[in-house]
């Protein structure tokens, strides 16, 4: 079939017909009082036409009814759907998660599926508003997934894709006076799919607003706007080109375009407006450019987003005002100096996320209420900048960025990655790239948020992405082009790097070949609990000029919202609906959940991105050195505060002096705290605030800024010990099979079979069920169960048996080594239990699919009739009509009958010498098994558990109710790095109240501490869950001094690290939290785990990206720590007191 005969939604040839051209988002507005308002909503000449639609829903474009879009065909049995919307989530249709692989077939590239495209037909009515009469009708559709055609009164009035962007078409010779019929059919699939493989949920239908606006016959159709700095950054020329249209059929001659600045207070900035003269002949378009010199504008940057208003009025020969539009415009530079990007003359950073337009409810409809939401949250957290991952967003998310101050690298809705780089190679899809481009430039280019374009997202490299920078550079050099794929092509003005490492980062920095800034257009993937060792990215960045900051993978949980039928709200991701292909949780990547509350991780986040940094330089003296890291504004909009505390108490407090520091520059202050009088075995702490001083559009007077916290070094008396001699005695009993140990007002008895206490009463309380046993598993992170990548933590931590540890003891010996203390040794041994046969690595089925999909994206059909032919199996008999279906049974035909070895040997020549681009995690793991004999491949990939871990606890137990119990831990066997070394303790339920020293409120790991304060905090066990959307190791607080659980009647069990713990509680074991795959899977358990753990592995960013950093992991070595244990009452002793306590 020619390309004339496919329908549009099948020909990449076409993106469009009867559109308008794209242009700046406007309205024409009455008078000059509306336009200052800048509301294009509120003006009279704009009318929503969201609301309540008919709808009919076909499994594809031929089952749709035949002639729906003539006024007399009878929609009165079809439903009612909300415009803007998606389908998906209202009752039609599945949604579908896929992140690289398509999610309908792609042998027909560039066709879609004929049967299976889902189709939506919708039909309402509308009037055109009185006072509209002799203008332009036009209906401008945001937004639309994936494709449409229109129809008004039943006339076919065009075609649209593009999913992303606005689709405009004059309407006004198919209106009739009175009622108006308006037909849109959208469909879910179309060749536009295929560069829009983005990583998200992909849903269909109108999603964004659709409305009419009208326009007079002599129409300012666009307009640009440059606010040009001079060399010193302090005066500017505004610049204004306008693009006036003539629709009528006479010409408009001496026609006048005027100019006017206004101040954000609504003040004119010029004495007279800026005008010319235009003449324009029927039918045509006419460009008339205007500027004027402003002296020392107020600039706009993330720290001051001042904002001005430009107003351009039409006036005809007469001197009739014919329309007035507006524009709220910002006088910026932006420019490449130094190997770095400067705004306004100064090198910034990009403290940015990656943000999709996600809602949990609607989905890809976002209201500006969330929209708003999302900003101040940015803004809060010291964010300043934001991706528009992987396409434009909606036009008035650049409205609020403008108004709050974000920058923003504004992207190309171009993602071809289960393709990679075939379409942009192709000159037949240029169009279609362009097309993408320009619309998206020539719509943003007037906000002054918008500092780069981007190109797109994971497409290759080729000639198609070539031409559109040449565009870019040649009708926007005011701003610089990004494109990741292009790495360093000298195409792009940034080098944006993806997940590199903090080493790749730092060797970038100091290319000497290279004077371009790197700036991490993904980095940190925050997938569930992660977002590890932002300190070594952060410290990287602000030692080296040229590492310029990053955009954090990325802001939002992509989870939809679902209820069971018992209430219980959770949220799905891919697979959840039914939906297959999919890719499962992949999309569960935020720093915040999808109902906006933060993760743990954006605290760290806030802390490394924090504008104030505060050193010591004399503690003891009070001194502290203070450094502006904004780049644009003073410290006067913050006010420093300092408290002096101890023990969870405020000793001393006062303010710090007003302070105007410039950007950039320190000052020393110094603080005037008194010491006091010292309490042995006191911490003492220094915490050092800064709070806004007035409130701002994101945050109240009083919102935290940036802090700092330092322990004082002040010479604390030792705290006397107990002398043991004093305690009450202790009787130690031994009975068949169980050991007791007897004080005063306690019981503890062990288990002479397991070595573990079986119970300990304190009074008539018991305190504990079962425990202290070894602790190594845990949950797996995300991150821990990536099977890409070098570490694949979970993998190797189960092949090596950790996930089935079983301990025994071989030894328990008791000594009563005085009337006052008791000795209890056991001696142990944890190992998995022995297999009778080796099974396969879970990192098999991985390589296979990896192996599937570069054969996939490597070889043509012809070239697998090669391989098919030499390894005697005939391609074209194999089951499927698709190419990868037939790989997949391919692939699968030859494991069965253990020839992968052949596979190999034959087929990776075949694949190297296409020379075509992989993906690095295919690449990496093809290398890896290059060259292996049958023999070898089959070892590589054969699990043999050999894990053991011997242990000695040895239990001190005091006539005081103490228990220090040393625990000596020596790991064996082939192992990798641990997930934990620790203990793990049972205790009954109704031990609520859960209280710690150490770091917090929020869970902190030993690579995500920095932005949690040391204190003592308070709350209950269940507040201690974290429910990421996938169940995994959650909850932990690092540098505990001690941690105390508690009844209602304030009795409880202490326990204190010596020195230091990781400690965690719940109602849920790490089984359980293994095993559930959401969050409504988790059965709450009446006991609770108590883990006391020596150390935890980092977490770092290996679900995509950089696994732990090496000072991180927890190696496989010998480990010895202490931790004592103590019954408490609240009133009579509480855990502040007892924790200082030393046994003599």
């Amino acid at each position: 079939m020619s390309p004339e005969q496919l329908p549009d939604w099948q020909n990449h040839l076409v993106v469009g017909r009867n559109k308008e051209p794209a242009h700046v988002p406007l309205v024409p507005y009455p008078d000059v009082a509306s336009a200052l308002k800048a509301d294009r909503y509120a003006s009279p000449y704009l009318r929503l036409l969201n609301g309540p639609w008919k709808f009919f829903f076909a499994p594809n474009p031929a089952s749709t009814p035949k002639g729906f879009y003539k006024p007399d065909f009878d929609v009165c049995d079809w439903d009612t759907i909300m415009v803007p919307g998606n389908w998906q989530l209202q009752g039609y249709d599945i949604p579908i998660y896929v992140n690289v692989q398509y999610p309908f077939p792609i042998d027909d590239l560039p066709r879609v599926p004929e049967d299976d495209n889902p189709t939506g037909c919708y039909r309402r009515t509308f009037t055109i508003p009185e006072g509209w009469e002799g203008r332009q009708i036009f209906i401008l559709f945001e937004g639309v997934d994936s494709a449409f055609h229109i129809w008004v009164n039943g006339e076919l009035v065009g075609y649209s894709q593009g999913s992303r962007l606005p689709a405009e078409f004059n309407i006004t010779r198919y209106l009739r006076p009175g009622e108006n019929t308006l037909a849109v059919r959208v469909y879910r699939w179309s060749d536009g799919s295929y560069l829009e493989d983005q990583d998200f949920w992909r849903l269909s239908g109108i999603y964004r607003d659709v409305y009419l606006w009208a326009a007079p016959p002599v129409h300012v159709r666009d307009f640009r706007v440059v606010t040009d700095l001079d060399e010193a950054y302090q005066d500017a020329t505004l610049k204004v080109q306008a693009k006036v249209r003539n629709y009528g059929e006479q010409d408009a001659a001496g026609y006048t375009i005027e100019v006017m600045l206004y101040n954000a207070e609504g003040q004119p900035v010029f004495e007279e407006s800026v005008s010319a003269s235009i003449d324009v002949a029927a039918g045509k378009e006419a460009t008339v450019d205007l500027e004027r010199a402003v002296t020392n504008p107020e600039k706009w940057s993330d720290e001051h987003p001042y904002l001005y208003t430009v107003v351009i009025t039409l006036k005809d020969a007469a001197g009739q005002i014919q329309e007035i539009e507006s524009n709220r415009i910002g006088f910026r530079k932006v420019e490449l100096k130094d190997g770095q990007i400067h705004v306004n003359g100064k090198p910034i950073l990009i403290k940015g996320v990656n943000r999709h337009e996600h809602d949990p409810d609607t989905g890809h409809t976002i209201t500006v209420d969330s929209m708003i939401q999302d900003i101040k949250l940015m803004k809060q957290f010291n964010i300043n900048a934001v991706r528009t991952s992987h396409y434009p967003n909606d036009p008035r998310w650049y409205d609020l960025c403008d108004q709050y101050g974000i920058y923003v690298f504004d992207e190309a809705n171009i993602e071809s990655h289960g393709v990679w780089d075939k379409l942009t190679k192709d000159p037949t899809w240029r169009t279609a790239f362009m097309e993408r481009c320009i619309r998206m430039v020539e719509r943003d280019k007037n906000h002054p948020c918008v500092i780069v374009w981007s190109l797109g997202n994971e497409s290759g490299y080729g000639p198609n992405h070539d031409a559109m920078t040449d565009w870019i550079h040649e009708n926007d050099p005011t701003r610089l082009v990004h494109y990741h794929p292009a790495e360093d092509a000298p195409i792009v003005d940034v080098l944006g790097p993806m997940y590199p490492s903090v080493d790749r980062i730092i060797e970038m920095a100091q290319d000497p070949n290279e004077t371009r800034p790197v700036i991490m257009c993904e980095y940190a993937h925050s997938m569930g609990n992660s977002t590890g060792n932002l300190k070594e990215y952060w410290e990287a960045i602000e030692k080296y000029p040229r590492l310029q900051g990053g955009f954090i993978w990325d802001w939002v949980d992509q989870g939809l919202r679902r209820v069971t039928e018992d209430g219980q709200e959770w949220f799905a991701y891919g697979g959840d609906f039914g939906d297959e292909p999919n890719d499962g949780n992949f999309c569960i990547n935020g720093l915040i959940w999808p109902d906006r509350r933060p993760h743990p991780g954006l605290w760290e986040y806030k802390k490394v991105l924090e504008p104030v940094k505060v050193e010591p330089v004399d503690l003891a003296a009070g001194k502290v050195r203070i450094t502006n890291k904004y780049r644009f504004v003073d410290l006067s909009g913050l006010v420093g505060s300092w408290s002096l505390v101890a023990d969870g108490e405020v000793l001393q407090s006062g303010s710090l002096p007003r302070l105007t520091t410039p950007p950039g520059e320190s000052e020393e202050v110094t603080i005037p705290f008194r010491q006091p009088v010292l309490k042995p075995g006191t911490e003492y702490w220094l915490h050092i605030r800064f709070e806004l001083a007035q409130d701002t559009l994101w945050a109240e007077q009083g919102h935290e800024v940036a802090w700092a916290q330092f322990q004082m070094p002040f010479a604390v008396p030792e705290v006397a010990p107990l002398p043991v001699a004093k305690m009450p005695a202790l009787r130690l009993e031994a009975d068949t099979g169980i050991i007791t140990v007897r004080g005063d007002d306690f019981v503890i008895t062990f288990s002479q079979e397991t070595g573990r206490i079986t119970s300990w009463r304190y009074g008539d309380r018991e305190l504990v069920l079962q425990g202290p046993a070894l602790n190594i598993w845990r949950a797996p992170t995300d991150n821990d169960a990536n099977t890409w990548g070098e570490q694949k933590m979970a993998i190797r931590w189960r092949e090596a048996g950790l996930d089935r540890l079983q301990e025994r003891a071989e030894s328990v010996r008791t000594e009563q080594l005085s009337a006052q203390v008791v000795q209890i040794t056991v001696r142990s041994v944890s190992t998995p239990p022995v297999e009778r046969k080796p099974s396969r690595s879970e990192r098999w089925p991985e390589f296979l699919r990896q192996l599937e999909e570069g054969i996939d994206m490597a070889l043509t059909e012809e070239d697998l009739r090669k391989l098919c032919s030499a390894l005697g199996i005939d391609y074209d008999g194999l089951p499927g009509q698709e190419k990868n279906e037939r790989i997949q049974v391919l692939v699968s035909k030859l494991g069965r009958s253990d020839r992968i070895s052949e596979l190999l040997r034959v087929g990776l020549p075949l694949i190297w010498a296409t020379k075509r681009a992989l993906p690095g995690r295919i690449r990496r793991a093809l290398e890896e098994v290059q060259g292996m004999s049958p023999e070898e491949l089959k070892e590589a990939f054969t699990v043999r558990y050999t894990a053991r871990f011997d242990c000695e606890y040895t239990y001190i137990i005091y006539g005081s109710g103490d228990v220090v119990l040393d625990t000596h831990v020596v790991p064996g066997g082939d192992l990798p790095p641990l997930p934990r070394v620790g203990l793990r303790m049972t205790l009954p339920g109704g031990y609520e109240r859960f209280t710690w020293y150490g770091r917090g409120p929020h869970e902190t790991y030993v690579d995500r501490k920095l932005g949690a304060k040391v204190g003592i905090y308070d709350g209950t066990v269940d507040e201690q869950y974290v429910p990421y959307i996938t169940p995994q190791e959650n909850g932990n607080k690092t540098d505990v001094r001690w941690v105390a659980l508690s009844d209602r009647q304030g009795v409880g069990l202490l326990a204190v690290g010596i020195p230091l713990l990781n400690v965690s509680a719940h109602h849920f074991t790490a089984k359980d939290l293994t095993e559930a795959r959401h969050t409504y899977e988790l059965k709450r358990r009446e006991e609770i785990t108590l883990n006391l753990d020596y150390a935890q592995c980092g977490l770092g960013n290996g679900s995509c990206g950089p696994g732990v950093l090496p000072q991180y992991l927890l190696e496989p070595r010998e480990y010895r720590f202490q931790v004592r244990l103590r019954p408490f009452l609240w009133h009579a002793a509480p855990p502040i007191v007892l924790s200082k306590q030393r046994i003599g």
